[in-house]
């Protein structure tokens, strides 16, 4: 791809369909079940064992009907022909594909990133179609990561949902907290208090009681 617009996907409940079982397809489907992806089939004549026991097995060659209520479709054969028949077949269908291998005619949609995973953070890197320039890239980034900064989104995660509960919020409200829970104020409550305090605090902030001290303090 000559672009690419970054975005990412919430696979936990979206039908994904492998075509291929030898490494590269069990490396898309350990990268997928990691993102939470729960409804994964692989669709192949024979299966590497790397290919990982939470996804759904369909032991048959390619056949269109495989793409059949998919909503993301990848094309991991070592077969460019069979390849370019799931990247047609999933372009008719107005599917989202990738293609593991290369092709300028029919290169498929979106290419995977070299992804690096810590709690709720995630670093994915792409650098002009070369995996080994990006995984490279991804390594030099990963020890640079603020362990503050991953410990505020990994509270994120249990704050987010409080938030978005009050319903006595209004929706400015919540934009200037979810603000808030980035500034270094915020960050040294957490790494000092815990998130029980920071709970508190930012409803102290926008003068908002929180009796029920839904999260426990350290």
């Amino acid at each position: 791809m000559s672009h690419g617009y970054p975005l990412m996907i919430d696979v936990t409940d979206r039908p994904i369909v492998i075509i291929g079982g030898g490494n590269v397809a069990a490396r898309k489907c350990i990268g997928l079940l990691a993102a939470g992806a729960t409804k994964v089939r692989v669709v192949s004549p024979a299966f590497s064992e790397k290919v990982p026991a939470g996804v759904e097995r369909i032991s048959e060659t390619y056949a269109p009907k495989h793409l059949d209520g998919a909503g993301l479709v990848f094309a991991a054969t070592n077969v460019p022909a069979v390849n370019d028949a799931i990247v047609r077949d999933a372009n008719a269908r107005g599917l989202l594909v990738n293609r593991a291998d290369t092709s300028d005619d029919l290169p498929g949609d979106f290419s995977t990133p070299a992804i690096h995973r810590d709690g709720a953070v995630t670093v994915a890197v792409s650098a002009a179609g070369s995996p080994v320039l990006a995984a490279k890239l991804r390594d030099q980034i990963a020890p640079a990561l603020d362990r503050n900064l991953l410990m505020m989104a990994d509270a994120m995660r249990e704050l987010r949902p409080i938030v978005l509960a009050r319903t006595e919020l209004t929706e400015p409200q919540r934009r200037e907290l979810f603000r808030m829970l980035g500034s270094d104020e915020a960050i040294a409550v957490l790494r000092e208090r815990g998130l029980g305090a920071l709970t508190d605090w930012i409803f102290q902030q926008s003068a908002i009681q929180n009796p029920q001290s839904e999260i426990p303090h350290a």
